[in-house]
């Protein structure tokens, strides 16, 4: 049975991503964050392709808080995307709120080059 929790996260996530368009040229940078790990990616949705994708899980285990484990996998992302010559990006939070780890990924985005 569906909650109402889960109803109101299905329609802020349709509203957020019904007002986005990607391409391969500018891409989707989509967040995922849960209570204690964050993944991030680029996808292209024109192909239905995953571009970059990083995550503070698996082989490159990131430590520090939860914003700078943010920051650093934001990083890591705009290094993949630069090494692909990617240089604008739109960024998807979901139906995440834009504050605290959502927003520290854009921020680090920005810092990094990307136009966001």
């Amino acid at each position: 049975m569906k909650t109402h929790i889960h109803t109101k996260r299905v329609a802020r996530k349709a509203r957020v991503r019904g007002k986005i368009v990607s391409s391969a040229t500018k891409p989707r940078v989509s967040v995922h964050r849960s209570n204690a790990h964050m993944s991030v990616q680029a996808i292209d949705d024109t192909a239905g392709v995953t571009l970059a994708a990083v995550t503070d899980l698996g082989k490159n285990k990131i430590s520090g808080t939860k914003v700078e484990r943010a920051q650093q996998i934001a990083t890591a992302l705009a290094t993949q995307l630069k090494k692909k010559k990617i240089t604008q990006v739109i960024f998807d939070r979901g139906y995440y709120k834009y504050h605290g780890r959502v927003k520290a990924v854009a921020d680090a985005l920005r810092e990094q080059g990307l136009k966001v």
